[in-house]
């Protein structure tokens, strides 16, 4: 446990909370962006087959995913520039000051849409936090396994996205497939928003390079609106994003 002093916390370790969504070859895994399910299967040489039921020694699988249709994952500003960068090289810490706020998109013509109003009604800005978690209602346990595509989701506004990085908060966790609208004609409004990204081909001095949003979590119920501390885990890849296990823990009171 830490002690809290100043900015350290008292957290218990042995109470996590995962709100990460897991990565299987079911029809129970979420499928985003008119992608078919993720594909885990064994290794075949000639006659050999990776998988002890068949006789292997080992189990020895190959894994076809993608990171931002399949599941819990974190991206950098990498997901939308022109120029390469990685979630790999971007992110280098992993615990930060967090808030969970637990949010009902509006109704706007055909869309569903998370405003400004509704973050800033929900969030307290009296704590100094590094991270968002937005959770949208209602929270049914169907979102583990929705099926994405074509279903037009609720998505953040611009408006409200430029309101959460003027607020500093580094790392935005959201149980939706993307910020931005499915179709949007490529404009990725809050994305840019977010990082501060100006210009896709010429990246700007002062893009948030450092900051990240994570996609597709799930926060069950049990866990309760207000403050935490993230961990934030990802795999060591060399790509735009990666998939991630944000876990929660519960700030202990002194």
């Amino acid at each position: 446990m830490l002690a809290k002093i100043n900015n350290k916390y008292e957290i218990d370790l042995s109470k996590p909370n995962d709100i990460s969504i897991p990565l299987s070859n079911t029809d129970e895994n979420p499928i985003a962006w008119y992608i078919d399910k993720p594909e885990i299967k064994p290794v075949v040489f000639g006659e050999w087959i990776g998988k002890v039921a068949e006789g292997s020694s080992t189990n020895f699988n190959n894994i076809f995913f993608n990171p931002h249709g399949h599941g819990t994952h974190t991206e950098c500003l990498g997901h939308i520039t022109r120029e390469f960068y990685s979630i790999n090289q971007c992110l280098k810490q992993f615990f930060f000051t967090a808030q969970l706020i637990s949010v009902q998109p509006e109704n706007l013509d055909d869309d569903l849409i998370i405003s400004k109003e509704i973050i800033s009604t929900a969030l307290d800005v009296t704590k100094n936090i590094e991270s968002l978690i937005i959770r949208t209602l209602p929270n049914p346990t169907s979102k583990k396994s929705k099926k994405y595509s074509n279903t037009n989701p609720p998505y953040l506004s611009e408006d409200a996205a430029i309101y959460i990085r003027e607020l500093g908060i580094q790392h935005l966790l959201i149980d939706l497939p993307s910020v931005d609208r499915e179709e949007d004609e490529g404009k990725l409004l809050a994305h840019k928003a977010f990082w501060n990204v100006k210009d896709v081909n010429n990246l700007n001095e002062d893009a948030r390079m450092n900051c990240t949003i994570t996609e597709l979590i799930y926060v069950d119920d049990s866990v309760e609106d207000g403050n935490y501390i993230l961990n934030l885990q990802i795999a060591s890849f060399e790509n735009d994003a990666s998939p991630s296990k944000p876990i929660l823990f519960k700030i202990l009171e002194l």
